[in-house]
C-alpha cells in the first residue's frame, strides 16, 4: 500500500506543475480571447458595419480563439488532441446530417449579414409575400414588424430563396397610387384634385415632382397613376393620406368613381 501511496504522489508531483501550468495558460489566454474580441467589437464599429453583422462576427471570432485555446492547454496537459479533432469532426457531420435544414437557415444568415440587402429598420417584402420593418436578422431567421402590431419570424433559407423588396432601403421612396375615374369625367380635373391633395400632404417631396398619367382604359372607367416620393418612414403616411384625401376632393369636385354594374333588360311578355 505504501508503493502505491508513494506511486500516486509521484505522479501528483510530476503532473502538478503541468496542471498548474495548464490554468495560469488557460486563465490568461481566455483574459487575451476577451481583449481580442473587444479590440475587434471596436474595429468593427469603426469600419461602420452593421450592428447585427458585428455581433455575430465578434462572436464567431470569440468561439474560434477559445476553441484553440482549449487544444493549446489540452496539449500542455499532456492530453493527444488528435482524437479530440478526429471525434469532433464526426460530431460535426453527424450534427450536420441531422441538422442540415437548421444550416441552411445558418448559412443564409451569414449570407444576410455579409452582403446586406437590408437592415435593422428598413421596410421590405420578403419570404413569399410577407411586409414589414425588419426588427432584427439573427442567425436562424428575421423578424419583422407587421403595421398591425404583428411578428413575423420567416427563416433565413425562406428569405434568401425568395425576391427581396427593399421599400424602404434607397432613403426615399415612390408610393404607387391608382385611382380610377368614369369615362364621362373629365381628365384634366381628376388630375388637378389628385396633385392638389399632392400639394397639401405635409410628407410628400417636392424633388422628384408629383405627376398624373392615364395608365389604362379599363372595363369601367380610365385608370390614372401617381407615384409621390416621400422619405422611406413616411410611406405608409403618405398612402392613406393620399387615398383619404384624394376621394374627399373627388367628391368636392363631383368626380364620381365607376363600379361595376348590371344592367337588366326585360323582355316584354309573348302574346
Amino acid at each position: 500500500i505504501q508503493d502505491k501511496v508513494n506511486h500516486l504522489i509521484d505522479m501528483g508531483m510530476g503532473w502538478a506543475p503541468r496542471v498548474l501550468l495548464a490554468l495560469v495558460a488557460l486563465l490568461i489566454g481566455l483574459w487575451i480571447v476577451g481583449r481580442l474580441t473587444h479590440l475587434l467589437r471596436n474595429s468593427l464599429e469603426r469600419s461602420g458595419l452593421d450592428l447585427t453583422l458585428r455581433n455575430f462576427l465578434a462572436s464567431l471570432a470569440s468561439i474560434f480563439l477559445k476553441i484553440m485555446l482549449f487544444f493549446s492547454v489540452a496539449s500542455m496537459v499532456g492530453i493527444n488532441t488528435t482524437s479530440f479533432v478526429a471525434i469532433i469532426g464526426a460530431l460535426m457531420v453527424g450534427i450536420g446530417m441531422a441538422f442540415n435544414g437548421t444550416i441552411g437557415h445558418l448559412a443564409s444568415g451569414v449570407m444576410l449579414m455579409i452582403f446586406r440587402p437590408f437592415v435593422a429598420g428598413d421596410l421590405v417584402e420578403i419570404g413569399g409575400g410577407h411586409t414589414g420593418t425588419v426588427e432584427s436578422i439573427n442567425a436562424f431567421n428575421t423578424t419583422l414588424a407587421t403595421l398591425d402590431n404583428k411578428r413575423i419570424i420567416v427563416a433565413n433559407s425562406n428569405v434568401t430563396g425568395n425576391t427581396i423588396t427593399n421599400i424602404s432601403g434607397q432613403g426615399i421612396v415612390g408610393v404607387e397610387l391608382s385611382y380610377q375615374i368614369s369615362y364621362d369625367q373629365s381628365i384634366d380635373i381628376a388630375r388637378d384634385a389628385i396633385l392638389k391633395v399632392g400639394k397639401a400632404c405635409p410628407f410628400i417631396l417636392d424633388d422628384p415632382q408629383q405627376g398624373v398619367v392615364v395608365a389604362q382604359h379599363g372595363d369601367h372607367g380610365v385608370n390614372l397613376n401617381t407615384r409621390p416620393f416621400c422619405k422611406s418612414e413616411h410611406y405608409w403616411d403618405t398612402y392613406f393620406y393620399m387615398q383619404e384625401h384624394v376621394k374627399k376632393e373627388f367628391d368636392q369636385q363631383g368626380i364620381s368613381i365607376p363600379f361595376q354594374r348590371l344592367d337588366v333588360q326585360l323582355l316584354p311578355e309573348l302574346t
